[in-house]
């Protein structure tokens, strides 16, 4: 894998250190703001929506710029948004701080996915696209925790400081070593680009992503109460085992990445369909302690073989003009996912059958996810059968 792919993981890492290191500083934020920690949990969806606005607005906007300098832009926004977190006096100034930098994260990954296909050979893609989110899941298993133990000792304005640091040190990896190819700045016309949005394959690809991925934080953003409540585990077992579940996400990464090199739609069911049975499995794994571990090691190792194949499978449909914006979008349709997700598990926690049953909802998402899959490959079998018609035609007549 070339050096410039290694650059992309390092900006990748900060910014899912900055995505998720707030979770673990809900408390201080709190109690140094003076807001409840129901308004410090809302910086987590400010994010969040923040990437879905983001992702298609500046992926538009810097159409006509080459992807190098697309690339750095983003960092110096990203890196410029946490010197604002930290320097943050008031809970609105934090939360407007949050937003922009997260305006970045969906451009970022989208264009980054394009950028890391074109550094391979075309058989390694789906490997590239995972060796990018390699970053992702580093944050989650390494920049998190770094950023919960600085936010305890230091204060959570000192966790914002670091991550700036990061965005520093990336943005300098990336100038070095991505390079800039020539002619890429000439855009097609804007209808064009747009146009990719009225291709039935990319909605179907951008839907799969949202409801796929949805049944992952169903179950993931109530793992405490699950573990703590469920399983009767301490609230101080709970960090360690997070950390099998980012172990998992990486092995998950690979994996996927792997399997789709060799065949984009069936990695896209195949994974899909596991994710879905370790869900459903949850309800069984939850009794004892070495279960309930173990199911979290393979609910990172499922959630995660997903992405770079559905991911690619955007990547291949949106093929031309407007593969930034289709490739963005996904990126902005996982965090889309990520917020439903948490809302269908909170509903079912407070007005439905409660945590023992997140499980199996969740499954259902994904299953969603994956029939509109299954329906995705019946087009694509029909178009198949259709061009193989036209050539026969094609044939007779000559």
């Amino acid at each position: 894998m070339p050096i410039a792919l290694l650059a992309l993981t390092a900006g990748a890492f900060g910014i899912g250190t900055t995505e998720f290191v707030i979770m673990g500083l809900l408390l201080q934020v709190s109690a140094d703001l003076h807001v409840s920690i129901t308004a410090a949990g809302l910086l987590i969806s400010g994010y969040a929506l923040g990437v879905a606005v983001g992702a298609p607005l500046l992926t538009i906007a810097t159409r006509g710029l080459p992807r190098k300098t697309v690339l750095l832009a983003l960092m110096a926004i990203f890196t410029l948004g946490n010197l604002a977190c930290a320097l943050a006096p008031s809970y609105e100034l934090l939360m407007a701080a949050r937003v922009v930098t997260s305006l970045a994260h969906g451009t970022f990954f989208g264009v980054g996915s394009v950028v890391a296909t074109g550094l391979v050979a075309p058989e390694r893609r789906a490997s590239a696209i995972a060796i990018m989110f390699t970053g992702l899941t580093a944050a989650t298993l390494l920049g998190v925790p770094a950023g919960a133990w600085l936010g305890l000792h230091f204060g959570w304005r000192a966790a914002f400081w670091a991550v700036t640091l990061i965005g520093v040190l990336a943005f300098a990896v990336l100038a070095l070593f991505v390079p800039r190819v020539e002619g890429e700045g000439k855009p097609a016309p804007l209808g064009e680009e747009i146009a990719v949005l009225g291709r039935p394959q990319v909605l179907l690809g951008l839907a799969m992503t949202v409801l796929g991925y949805a049944g992952v934080f169903v179950v993931f953003t109530y793992i405490q109460p699950i573990l703590t409540r469920l399983t009767g585990l301490s609230e101080a077992a709970v960090s360690p085992i997070l950390l099998v579940f980012g172990g998992g996400l990486a092995v998950g990464n690979i994996l996927g990445g792997r399997l789709a090199d060799r065949a984009v739609m069936p990695a896209v069911l195949g994974t899909l369909l596991a994710l879905a049975v370790v869900l459903g499995a949850m309800q069984f794994a939850i009794g004892t302690p070495v279960a309930a571990v173990v199911f979290v090691g393979l609910l990172g190792i499922a959630a995660f073989a997903t992405v770079a194949p559905m991911q690619l499978r955007v990547l291949e449909k949106a093929a031309g003009a407007g593969q930034n914006l289709a490739s963005s979008l996904n990126i902005a349709a996982f965090n889309l996912g990520n917020a439903l997700g948490a809302w269908v598990g909170g509903a079912v926690i407070d007005h439905g059958p409660g945590l023992r049953a997140l499980g199996w909802v969740a499954a259902l998402l994904t299953l969603a996810g994956l029939a509109i899959a299954l329906w995705s490959r019946a087009l694509d079998r029909r178009e198949g059968r259709g061009k193989a018609a036209s050539a026969d035609c094609a044939s007779a007549r000559a």
